[in-house]
């Protein structure tokens, strides 16, 4: 990889980029804290993808489950060109959203080693994989085709699905690094944002008006799934593969536009003069804590990463629930995923909102325990407003529901917050990291223990949503609120136990210096 002590040379070509996206991939492997659990979840993916694509496919049952699984398979039949113009949807939004795709090495990593945009590039590229959502995206499609292909041509079916997914999520970064570049000129950010809702009001206009199907299939994704389920296979899947490589090829200019322009967002925050305001007035608790409440509500809002990625888990699950019309019982397990985006984009690493400042928050005059205290209520308020929009726009999609299923939703979406608080208050403590945020393209921690902490949240907030979906089918009101009190004592204990840990100063010294070490 160069040194930015070399001599000047000609732009990198595509040879240079892949070694050195290689060797960064190599760097970033050897960093990993815990191989032994990374290998294990390796082998998780990768066992997860091979039930996705033959498990389904082998499910024989009779009675009433075999023919809920027929209707499935009937329902599912004639919307695979949907679900395939869907995941380009969504990867071009996870590309827009993190300006372009996520970055191989920070800012401050890359200030010695400048790396070309094709290197930048291949490297977003390398780590789509890493995404839960991705990965989500993947194992659904795969089900699906097993399950309504039939089983001579099941194979040649999942060889088009997966260069389906690699072209999709190519043409997605190609959008994604174009979008950033139209923002990152002077009026880009208005612009971006007004296409944005003019997108989504349009969609919503076919929606409502029952245009949106016939214009879904009439998408060349119809022909694709068609042609996946006879002898046509080979000519889709090399199709796809050499729209893939093209694309990857061609998004590498709008890579080099996008990252040659300045960063006007991140820069107005930087370089922005804000006159100092009076000191808040508590309107409950001390003024301490009050203070500490607007530092650390100011420390989330000012970074770019962190606003548009709560805006887009707020919006996008909502607007899933507003416009496909789903039932309280589906709904039910949007809460949960919402509330884990949300810790993932700051949660998991909580005390990485201070980076350096974090020495200097140590030296003001408030105990430990109200550090503690408001930065989980911060948390807290980012995962209860970005699950709570969710929540509101299927109400205004499906109106009040039944008793019982009100209390279910409220009782499960309580149940994930605190759950997720103490879970990711536990790992900040634990497993910090530290990482500037103020890149849209930064995470909170290394890619590989994101993608773990990703799909160990997801997990636990499923599984949580189906305990509370199968409790709002009982004639009891009240049996989800009952069910709801030991879920929120052990998640309580545990909350209190990482605040008993912060408030040691050994602890508290090894978090700050760490955090601070950026």
């Amino acid at each position: 990889m160069r040194s930015s002590t070399e001599p000047t040379r000609a732009p990198d070509g595509w040879g240079d980029a892949l070694r050195d996206a290689g060797h960064l991939v190599a760097f970033r492997a050897r960093t990993v804290r815990r191989r032994g659990a990374a290998a294990a979840g390796a082998g998780a993916v990768l066992l997860l993808t091979i039930l996705s694509a033959v498990g389904p496919a082998d499910v024989d049952a009779d009675g009433a489950v075999g023919d809920i699984l027929d209707t499935l398979v009937d329902a599912l039949s004639g919307n695979v060109g949907a679900a395939l113009a869907g995941t380009l949807v969504l990867s071009v939004v996870s590309a827009t959203s993190s300006g372009g795709g996520r970055e191989l090495l920070s800012r401050g990593e890359a200030s010695i080693h400048p790396l070309g945009p094709r290197t930048e590039h291949l490297g977003a590229l390398a780590l789509a994989p890493l995404n839960l959502a991705w990965l989500i995206q993947v194992w659904g499609l795969l089900a699906v085709v097993a399950l309504v292909t039939p089983a001579e041509a099941r194979l040649g079916a999942q060889a088009v699905v997966v260069a389906w997914v690699l072209a999709a999520t190519a043409l997605g970064q190609v959008v994604g690094w174009a979008v950033e570049g139209v923002r990152r000129t002077p009026h880009g950010v208005l612009v971006v944002r007004v296409a944005g809702i003019s997108l989504a009001l349009v969609a919503g206009a076919l929606h409502l008006t029952g245009r949106l199907r016939p214009v879904v299939e009439g998408l060349p994704t119809t022909w694709v799934a068609g042609a996946m389920q006879d002898d046509r296979w080979p000519v889709a899947a090399l199709g796809l593969v050499a729209l893939a490589v093209l694309a990857v090829v061609v998004g590498g200019a709008p890579a080099a536009w996008a990252l040659g322009l300045p960063p006007r967002e991140e820069l107005r925050v930087q370089s922005g003069v804000h006159e100092a305001r009076p000191l808040p007035e508590p309107r409950w608790g001390s003024g301490d804590r009050a203070l500490l409440r607007r530092l650390d509500r100011g420390s989330v809002w000012r970074s770019v990463g962190m606003r548009r990625g709560l805006i887009v888990l707020g919006m996008g699950p909502g607007l899933v629930a507003l416009l496909a019309g789903l039932e309280w019982g589906t709904v039910l397990l949007l809460p949960g995923l919402a509330a884990s985006g949300a810790a993932l984009l700051f949660g998991v690493n909580a005390w990485c909102l201070d980076g350096k400042g974090m020495v200097w928050r140590e030296t003001l005059p408030v105990s430990a325990r109200d550090v503690f205290d408001v930065r989980a209520l911060v948390v807290a308020e980012c995962m209860a407003a970005v699950s709570g929009v969710t929540v509101v726009l299927a109400l205004l999609r499906n109106g009040l529901p039944p008793l019982g299923t009100g209390v279910a939703v409220a009782s499960c979406w309580l149940v994930v917050v605190v759950q997720v608080l103490a879970i990711v208050m536990t790992w900040s403590i634990r497993s910090p990291f530290g990482v500037d945020l103020s890149s849209p393209r930064a995470t909170p921690a290394p890619h590989a223990a994101m993608a773990g902490y990703a799909g160990r949240l997801s997990l636990v907030t499923t599984l949580t949503a189906m305990l509370f979906t199968a409790l709002a089918a009982l004639p009891w009101a009240w049996a989800p609120a009952v069910a709801a009190l030991p879920f929120l004592a052990w998640s309580t204990r545990r909350l209190l136990r990482a605040r008993r840990r912060w408030i040691a100063g050994d602890e508290r010294a090894r978090v700050v210096l760490t955090v601070a070490a950026v």
